[in-house]
């Protein structure tokens, strides 16, 4: 079979550009999962990837090898088969007619794209731009949190640490991690093939190159960037560090918010647990807060720890950490909660 079509004929039309990536897997279950409405789902990879089948409500479907006639009759694209291909591609799936959802740095800072976190800005989809794209796993989840305090108060400074997993790179990064950890416990050699240091029980800078400039590595720059937009907040200091570590699919965010006036850390405790998408994890008493264990596989962005931050006399900060799927809220159930938004505007 190599579309799959459950659904009336108004239901869109998908694809998805680089479904046998870990990313492209994470759209197909995000759509299971989320009982998104469709007519025809389409499975587009590379050439070599082609002519395998996946699953999809049962069914397997057939990978076809993404080619300028892919997109005929689409309605909705998700890609995520990174920057080139987006950069080549998606300009063909919109002069076909459909609408991308784009999961590379390929648009992110294009002043014509929105860039969508729903929690956070769905109001920009209101432009109806034909390609949409969707943020780097840091902002996505950071932004998620940041979203009802930065609604009820005003938010003048940043500071966060990220300890980022190692599906944010990707197959071939969880693997390596998965293949050293087993070297090591044997007490084996293991020379990395993938990043530039030993992974298992190891923890390091993000291995994005460094601008010889400012001292901060790319994806540092993004995550600066990519917030200021999200937020609307063009000129909002923040100050970010980013770490690899030895955990497969989750990151953690170690966040520093600082206000314009005093805001208790209680009212930004119950603004956190009443929001969407998130789940207050701030259980003092069993010292139990936000943990990638927990939050892998699940849709919720995890926060907790929520309390005043010691290292601000003027008692306007709040610090908390924050946990997210990676591959989840940073990347595929994002993507496909920008694409149920458009379904709801067109209804």
């Amino acid at each position: 079979m190599n579309a799959y079509s459950p659904d009336p004929i108004d239901a869109p039309v998908i694809a998805i550009v680089g479904a046998t990536g870990v990313v492209g897997q994470a759209l197909i279950d995000s759509l299971q999962r989320r009982s998104f409405p469709l007519r025809q789902l389409r499975l587009l990879a590379s050439p070599r990837s082609a002519s395998q089948s996946m699953a999809f409500d049962k069914q397997a479907i057939v990978v076809e090898a993404l080619s300028e006639t892919s997109f005929e009759g689409v309605d909705i694209a998700f890609f995520a088969a990174g920057a080139a291909i987006s950069k080549k591609f998606a300009p063909l799936a919109v002069a076909a007619g459909a609408r991308v959802i784009d999961n590379s740095s390929a648009f992110r800072m294009d002043d014509h794209v929105p860039l969508v976190v729903p929690e956070a800005n769905a109001y920009t989809l209101e432009q109806e731009a034909s390609i949409i794209a969707n943020p780097n796993c840091i902002a996505a989840i950071l932004t998620t949190a940041l979203a009802p305090l930065h609604a009820a108060w005003s938010i003048t400074r940043l500071s966060l640490t990220t300890y980022q997993a190692a599906s944010g790179g990707g197959a071939a990064m969880m693997d390596e991690l998965e293949e050293g950890t087993r070297a090591a416990l044997a007490g084996e050699n293991f020379e990395p093939q993938v990043l530039p240091h030993p992974y298992a029980f190891n923890f390091f800078s993000h291995n994005a190159d460094v601008d010889p400039e400012s001292g901060y590595n790319g994806e540092e720059l993004k995550v600066v960037a990519e917030t200021r937009r999200i937020l609307d907040l063009p000129k909002l200091p923040i100050g970010v560090t980013c770490i690899r570590v030895p955990v497969l699919r989750a990151h953690g965010i170690a966040l520093s918010v600082r206000f314009a006036d005093h805001v208790p850390a209680d009212c930004v405790r119950r603004a956190i647990a009443d929001a969407p998408g998130l789940r207050l994890v701030d259980d003092w008493s069993a010292n139990h807060f936000p943990m990638p264990s927990e939050a892998s596989g699940g849709e919720d962005v995890l926060v907790g720890r929520i309390r005043a931050d010691l290292g601000d006399p003027s008692g306007r900060s709040v610090t908390m950490f924050i946990v997210g799927d990676q591959l989840l809220k940073g990347a595929a159930q994002n993507a496909v909660q920008i694409a149920e938004t458009l379904l709801r505007q067109a209804a």
